[in-house]
């Protein structure tokens, strides 16, 4: 892998989000059969920019795993990478479009059973706080070993 490779939980099961929507697991399945396991990599949700390509969609127990890689021949990419490298920017967030959702209750606005994931981006904020980049992307596959860039964050 090189330098430009990154990797982490860019959703999270079970776990609501801030806006009280829990995504249940296999919610990704169909979605990333669809994709045949790549995706378009945004910088903040902004169509318009960008940065990359996630090369891996894994649903794993804990959510779902991505794997990508950050463009060459973009400047911008090229500043996500040093602010990803100075731990200044680690959060990640799900594009998507509910296909099966169910009423929560209390703090739980919504279950989501299943998903239809349209991008994944590289933001300051994620909805999710626990979705995170994870540090050494040279060990980029061994998602089970790895510690979230900003670890005080991601205690789960």
């Amino acid at each position: 892998m090189n330098a430009r490779s990154i990797c982490g939980y860019a959703s999270l099961f079970a776990k609501p989000d801030l806006a009280g929507d829990e995504i249940l697991a296999g919610a990704f399945g169909r979605s990333i059969s669809r994709r045949s396991d790549s995706l378009t990599m945004l910088y903040q949700h902004d169509a318009t920019r960008p940065i990359g390509i996630w090369t891996k969609l894994q649903e794993t127990k804990r959510g779902l795993w991505v794997e990508g890689v950050l463009a060459d021949d973009v400047q911008l990419a090229h500043e996500v990478s040093a602010l990803i490298r100075q731990n200044v920017l680690s959060g990640l967030s799900i594009g998507y479009r509910p296909i099966k959702a169910k009423p929560g209750r209390g703090a739980i606005r919504r279950h989501l059973h299943e998903i239809d994931l349209v991008e994944i981006s590289i933001v300051t904020f994620p909805m999710q706080p626990l979705a995170k980049l994870y540090d050494v992307p040279a060990l980029v596959g061994k998602q089970t070993e790895l510690k979230p860039v900003n670890a005080a964050t991601a205690a789960n």
